[in-house]
């Protein structure tokens, strides 16, 4: 099912929005405060996210946006503002925003622009038939086969369980503490090397020679998978 985070801080219109994704098919998660939105949607995999422009506190929606980009998620984001003018709407979309409604709004408008960015952004790290694909690699989920384009791909149980890790929360920014309790179920020592020495086996299989960069090391923060250009 699509998942869609919605930031918003008005209540009365974020439980409207919620009603109308709902009645549409979608699961919904509501947050109302741009510093829990960021945690959220960099810890949790969302199909697509509807981010309110004007948000109370320090991090304002462009503030969340921009955050986002940074960490390299790269999940659809449409923006919801009162502020209707050129220039806003040229700096939502130039701070990475997907698309930019302007409220008041139809809510089969916000619908209709959400089922079109899902359109855009399908394949990228989304489940389909018990299969997995970011861009053109693919995980087969029954038989734990692992392609990327017409190549077969061998791999480790615990490759295997890092890239399926990875590839559902395809272009996030996974931290080594995540991955340690999701595929080692503990917590991890500090001096440790065993994500390292694991990631870069993984990485070597993954990325053949000649073949764009999937893997990659985000300093100061974790891994992200993501899909080629």
């Amino acid at each position: 099912m699509t998942h869609v985070l919605i930031v918003e801080d008005d209540l009365i219109t974020a439980r409207e929005i919620e009603a109308a994704l709902k009645d549409h098919g979608f699961e919904v998660t509501c947050i109302d405060n741009g510093r829990d939105a960021l945690l959220r949607a960099i810890s949790e995999t969302f199909d697509a996210i509807v981010l309110d422009r004007m948000l109370p506190g320090s991090l304002d929606g462009l503030g969340v946006l921009t955050a986002l980009r940074a960490a390299g998620i790269a999940t659809p984001v449409l923006i919801l503002s009162a502020l209707g003018e050129l220039d806003e709407r040229v700096r939502g979309l130039r701070a990475g925003g997907d698309d930019y409604l302007t409220k008041p709004f139809e809510f089969i408008e916000l619908t209709a622009r959400l089922d079109a960015l899902l359109r855009r952004f399908v394949g990228q790290g989304q489940e389909h038939d018990n299969q997995l694909r970011v861009g053109n690699l693919s995980i087969d989920l029954l038989r734990r086969k692992v392609r990327r384009g017409e190549r077969p791909i061998d791999l480790l149980p615990r490759e295997y369980a890092l890239l399926e890790y990875l590839a559902r929360h395809a272009n996030q920014v996974v931290t080594r503490t995540m991955l340690f309790e999701a595929v080692w179920q503990y917590s991890y020592g500090e001096r440790t090397n065993v994500i390292e020495v694991h990631m870069s086996r993984l990485r070597r299989k993954i990325d053949g020679e000649g073949e764009e960069q999937m893997i990659h090391t985000i300093r100061g923060a974790g891994y992200a998978l993501r899909s080629p250009a």
